[in-house]
């Protein structure tokens, strides 16, 4: 989500909720809705309300992700499009905290934040592969989970599983992926900092793989679960009916 400067992108803190390849939140995490107020009878405000801040800040947020590729691919601008990456993903912190603070959570944020971060997600990686500033290997193995993580979460859905919600493990990870691959772009920026930046990139893809397969694996019982539970509640409210 220029000149070639020597600094290093804002963190990308928000993704780790929503666009970083886990199920979205029902509470908790950083994404624009992960977090519901309730008013003074237990009934939350202005879910049906569009124009927030934090949503114009997820417009934004899918907006730029244009921008960074032609800055990137066109331009051929590393530093800056790490930057502006690295910028784009620490809005999915601001609308989240925009939300929750000034109580501006929507149906409409719960939706568009989290498509908004995993699109940012994929379109960056898939754009930094294609500019060949990261590791071929390393941007499908990212990949692959991404995928294997939505089609998991369309299943439960489709099965009728109650939502998830997010385990540190695939928060800290997507964190470390969005840290890593704006480092892999400051690697190629060609200023001094090149060589620590790559290095650093290194260390944060090796922990996120790490932090990122190993919540796949965790959500597997996890969704099993959800899909039953769904399901007995579906059957108990029909019978109540």
């Amino acid at each position: 989500m220029s000149g070639e400067a020597t600094g290093g992108p804002a963190g990308v803190a928000g993704s780790a909720g929503s666009a970083g390849g886990s199920p979205p939140a029902t509470a908790g995490g950083g994404g624009n809705g992960s977090q519901t107020p309730s008013g003074a009878n237990g009934v939350d405000d202005g879910l049906d309300r569009i124009w927030t801040i934090p949503n114009l800040i997820t417009l934004v947020r899918l907006a730029g992700i244009g921008v960074f590729g032609w800055v990137l691919l066109g331009a051929g601008l590393h530093t800056g499009a790490a930057w502006l990456l690295g910028g784009l993903g620490a809005t999915d912190w601001v609308d989240g905290y925009i939300a929750r603070r000034f109580r501006q959570v929507s149906t409409l944020g719960k939706v568009i934040d989290p498509v908004a971060d995993r699109v940012l997600f994929l379109v960056g990686v898939s754009c930094i592969l294609a500019d060949g500033s990261a590791p071929l290997w390393l941007g499908l193995v990212v990949l692959a989970r991404e995928a294997l993580v939505s089609v998991a979460t369309v299943w439960v859905a489709a099965l009728g599983g109650r939502r998830m919600d997010v385990i540190w493990a695939g928060k800290a990870g997507t964190f470390a992926l969005m840290w890593a691959f704006p480092a892999f772009l400051l690697g190629h920026g060609g200023s001094s900092w090149a060589t620590g930046w790559e290095d650093f990139g290194w260390v944060a893809a090796v922990a996120g793989l790490g932090l990122g397969w190993f919540a796949a694996g965790a959500y597997v019982p996890r969704a099993v679960t959800a899909v039953r539970e769904g399901r007995r509640a579906r059957a108990v409210g029909g019978s109540g009916e």
